[in-house]
């Protein structure tokens, strides 16, 4: 098909020149004898102006319609700033339709108002909005950037396969039956990591893949049943190698596709202090009013609620201060917080702190506390007119991570984030090795029983495994966690030690992950990686929270494909042949 020119590459230095475009009919006007249409490919969008010469050819098309236009390139008398081609627009002086189309079901414009559901129903439809495009364009340029940038540093792609074994230790897997092998299973895998750590066995020493994963995970707003990572695993390496691989993918993603020079380097925080501060391991810097603890301050207190939890080990009384933020607030709002701290976190109570215009303490705790330990309160916080102060009083991590939750809130509520903050990174290290699992009533793995221990932890595996430190960390980002990754164990004695302190015997590892330890007999180099969440990555730099904005063919928050209702039935012949029964089902 005859084509010499984009829709939306064109501009002021092409007038006068003669093009052939073809596209989407996005909007059409009829000004008397002339008829003016935006045409859209996947460039852009341009006017295109016809003439009463072509007005019968033009009568019936609407928008959604393809046409194959000959023009020619004019200069617009009434410039449109808003347009990239809007300083333009081609005169046609032929036209054939292509195709003609129905009325879509919704607007296609940036701007719909359509219902998501509906969207994603004729998601094929919504993927013609230029914004989507762009945004699937962008994720295009941050794969090219990684291939090219891990192949300068020595890395090779490798494949590794979709059809694996079921691992059991971690998320649920999605399980594929055999046919051939009936009553046996494959799974979907969650991430490479047994395959690229047995890549490193083999001696290839760096590798790379831009790899789709599954995860057969509760239902939340963040995360689609498959998904995308970068995934890198290199050998003879410590933390600091794989930071600074990692540093510079991110300095070259962040140049070639929104040409933003990054920090040299990234601030690193171990975990326990990263709660400590900010209440979360994932938490975004652009902001302060960081997590103030206040235990020491009540430890004699004449206020029960504050002597109790200052004296029990696991106790925590912590605040934040909102500067000016004091009238921000009525007792319905507060309520409001109060219910968000006890309902999503658990805690007991939020109490808070008013500063009125002459220094005074007004508030929910402002009657049992002592005027020493206002004064105290007051000092520790370096309070003024108009602050507001909350307060959680309760186990350590609960007032940790709901005053982290109640941070972040606020943040965005009173606008604490600055519109040019740009992009704050923060590696999170040293996180748990282990976390205790109520349903199976062990210690489990926090990140996957390959993380490494920190040398110095070795001897607490046994006798306090709650103070175990690995050598995993996170890359965060705003606010969102872009990688997950550690250092891996490669001596087989250690490997022993951690699975028995997870309460697995060496005859059940060697079931679970057989094939796997008998590839370390045989010389199993350092080795460490990460995966980087190719989705997040993406929403980030194209600026949305909503992470089917960055994916093609998303699901819902039900996990559910609206467009091809997937997952579907099948017919039972397929089940007989595979040899599955099905003894429970849905009946949505």
């Amino acid at each position: 098909m005859e084509r010499t020119a984009h829709n939306g590459d064109l501009r002021e230095s092409d007038a006068g020149k003669k093009v052939v475009i073809v596209g989407w009919v996005a909007r059409r006007r009829n000004l008397g004898s002339l008829v003016f249409m935006d045409l859209r490919d996947r460039s852009g969008i341009v006017q295109v102006v016809f003439d009463e010469t072509l007005a019968d050819a033009v009568k019936d098309v609407r928008n959604e319609y393809i046409l194959h236009v000959w023009g020619t390139v004019q200069k617009r008398q009434d410039a449109n700033p808003k347009m990239a081609t809007g300083a333009i627009e081609v005169h046609a002086e032929k036209v054939e339709i292509i195709n003609r189309a129905e009325t879509t079901p919704f607007v296609i414009s940036d701007d719909t108002d359509a219902n998501e559901d509906i969207r994603l129903k004729y998601r094929y439809l919504d993927l013609r909005r230029p914004i989507l495009q762009k945004n699937l364009m962008l994720r295009h340029q941050i794969c090219m950037s990684v291939r090219h940038t891990l192949d300068e540093e020595g890395f090779v792609e490798v494949e590794t396969p979709i059809l694996a074994r079921s691992t059991p230790e971690g998320a649920r897997d999605y399980l594929v039956p055999s046919r051939i092998y009936n009553g046996r299973f494959w799974a979907l895998p969650q991430s490479p990591q047994i395959y690229k750590q047995l890549l490193m066995i083999a001696g290839m020493e760096r590798y790379f893949q831009i790899a789709r994963c599954f995860r057969d995970e509760d239902l939340r707003a963040d995360r689609q049943p498959e998904f995308t990572q970068i995934d890198i695993e290199m050998s003879f390496v410590d933390e600091d190698d794989v930071f600074g691989v990692v540093e510079h993918l991110m300095h070259n993603i962040f140049h070639d596709v929104k040409g933003v020079e990054l920090e040299d380097h990234f601030i690193r925080i171990p975990w326990r202090e990263c709660m400590k501060r900010f209440g979360s391991d994932k938490p975004d810097l652009r902001f302060g009013n960081e997590i103030q603890d206040l235990t020491d301050l009540f430890s004699d207190s004449s206020f029960t609620v504050f002597k109790n939890t200052a004296n029990d080990p696991r106790g925590m009384i912590g605040a934040l201060k909102f500067e000016h933020a004091a009238d921000k607030y009525s007792r319905k709002g507060l309520d409001e917080l109060q219910e968000f701290v006890k309902h999503g976190f658990e805690a007991h109570a939020l109490a808070y702190l008013k500063v009125g215009s002459d220094g005074t303490l007004s508030g929910s705790i402002a009657k049992p506390l002592s005027d020493e330990e206002k004064a105290a309160v007051s000092r520790r916080l370096d309070l003024h007119a108009d602050d507001l102060v909350l307060v959680i009083a309760d186990k350590e991590r609960v007032t940790e991570t709901a005053l982290g939750a109640l941070r972040v809130r606020l943040g965005h509520e009173l606008n604490l984030i600055p519109k040019d903050a740009g992009y704050k990174f923060l590696w999170v290290t040293e996180f748990p090795m282990f976390e205790w699992s109520e349903e199976d009533q062990r210690w489990v793995a926090a990140h996957h029983p390959f993380t490494a221990p920190k040398a110095e932890d070795v001897d607490k595996l046994f006798s306090d495994p709650e103070h175990v430190s690995s050598r995993a960390y996170d890359l965060v980002l705003n606010g969102y966690e872009l990688l997950s990754g550690s250092i891996r164990i490669h001596d087989q004695d250690l490997q022993e030690k951690v699975f028995e302190a997870i309460g697995l015997t060496m005859e059940q590892a060697k079931e679970k992950f057989g094939f796997f330890l008998e590839a370390f007999k045989y010389g199993a180099p350092p080795h460490g990686g990460v995966g980087i969440g190719l989705e997040r990555l993406t929403m980030v730099l194209a600026g949305t929270d909503n992470i089917r904005d960055v994916v093609a063919f998303p699901t819902t928050n039900s996990s559910l494909s609206l467009m091809d209702e997937a997952p579907n039935t099948v017919d039972p012949k397929q089940l007989q042949i595979l040899g599955i029964e099905i003894s429970k089902k849905d009946k949505q």
